[in-house]
């Protein structure tokens, strides 16, 4: 599967919106400032395992099916 770091943070930021959760709060779920987390949204910086793992969490989604969706989306 090839990595597309672009797309995780699409489906990241469209995931928050469909939840209705600010930037600032999911930031500060990541123990990161509000300006972080939008690079980190934009694509501009990469995300750790770890921090994947609490994005996930923190958006109610498992981490199986995040990478179903990223698995459909880049085809």
């Amino acid at each position: 599967m090839k990595y597309d770091g672009k797309l995780i943070a699409t489906i990241i930021r469209e995931r928050r919106l469909e939840l209705n959760y600010s930037q600032d709060y999911v930031a500060s779920k990541l123990s990161m400032s509000q300006n972080a987390y939008s690079k980190l949204e934009q694509g501009q910086t990469g995300i750790t395992l770890g921090k994947f793992m609490v994005i996930c969490e923190t958006l109610n989604l498992n981490t199986a099916d995040f990478m179903l969706i990223y698995a459909k989306r880049l085809n």
